[in-house]
């Protein structure tokens, strides 16, 4: 029997796959979920004709999901062997969990970025600290994932004492530390921009408060009852534009990306430096709500995936 090809999602995290799935749905696209938590493939069968769009995520080691990225791997491989239509495939992937990758993709686009050293070991993290001591420095996981992780030092004597007290597998799950500079955002507010498709869709103003766990998902929502615990808030940024989109585009079509959001911040100064790029990006329905143009990040990549879709049905490529 002949049927329609689908649109199948390959992800580990129900919570983020739910509100697509009922988005292709709604503009009746037939939609199948690839859970890759756990799973295995037939490497010597091909895959189903359809489109696959990967929302592997950084952040998957939170779950209890570490492996799941060396999974997501194999089936990008066998995809590719197959000759299949793939959203975010091999680059996006390496992208989401290296931000030391990221680094060097957004400098090599010509985007401006805080200055950054990689280091493996507390003695190298360390060192690359002092080229900021007293000035201020970020220290991230090289695999991160919804902010965590992420800490802001004042000193490099502040971070070795903090060290004396962790240990490496605390802040990394792959012993890669990026030390950063550190620069305060303006209002203490940095942007997040959306592309779908490959096109600019819609900036979020994210209000940090100082934190840095910025996700912006609505399964992310903090717990406002945790002491400590800092509530970022978005907005969108209607009429947006910075000369940099187009850049950020191009930069998106060199990797391969098709679905992603893009963060910077501004200094006191007006200079704009982007530091983090999600290839899994979700979307804040909340601040979708008070946006004039009455913007739908979720609806947008769904009529995205309905139009490659549909691409399939005109060549008439179908599944048995």
């Amino acid at each position: 029997m002949v049927k329609a090809a689908k649109v199948y999602v390959l992800h580990e995290n129900e919570e983020w796959y739910h509100p697509l799935k009922e988005a292709l749905d709604q503009v009746g696209v037939p939609n199948e979920e690839w859970n890759i938590s756990t799973g295995q493939i037939a490497l010597d069968t091909s895959a189903p004709e359809g489109i696959y769009y990967s929302k592997m995520s950084a952040s998957s080691y939170t779950r209890g999901h570490l492996q799941s990225k060396f999974l997501m791997a194999a089936i990008l491989e066998w995809l590719v062997a197959s000759g299949r239509r793939i959203i975010n495939g091999k680059r996006a992937l390496e992208l989401e969990i290296s931000k030391a990758a990221q680094h060097l993709a957004l400098r090599q686009s010509g985007l401006n970025g805080p200055e950054t050293f990689v280091a493996l070991g507390k003695k190298e993290a360390i060192e690359a600290s002092q080229r900021f001591d007293q000035l201020g420095f970020i220290v991230k996981p090289n695999q991160g994932g919804k902010g965590l992780g992420v800490h802001l030092f004042r000193s490099t004597q502040e971070f070795q004492d903090f060290l004396a007290a962790t240990s490496l597998e605390e802040l990394t799950v792959d012993g890669i530390l990026l030390i950063q500079e550190y620069i305060p955002p303006k209002d203490q507010r940095i942007v997040r921009m959306e592309f779908i498709g490959g096109q600019f869709y819609y900036a979020v103003q994210v209000f940090t408060g100082g934190g840095f766990e910025l996700c912006p998902a609505d399964a992310c929502e903090l717990d406002p009852t945790q002491p400590g615990r800092i509530i970022p808030s978005f907005s969108i940024l209607d009429n947006f534009h910075i000369p940099e989109i187009e850049q950020c585009e191009a930069f998106l079509a060199a990797n391969h990306i098709e679905v992603a959001g893009m963060e910077f911040l501004e200094n006191e100064n007006g200079d704009r430096f982007f530091y983090d790029v999600n290839t899994n990006t979700n979307y804040n329905s909340e601040a979708e709500k008070s946006s004039l143009a009455g913007r739908k990040g979720i609806q947008a990549v769904a009529l995205f995936l309905k139009k490659e879709w549909e691409k399939l049905q005109s060549a008439g490529i179908y599944s048995k």
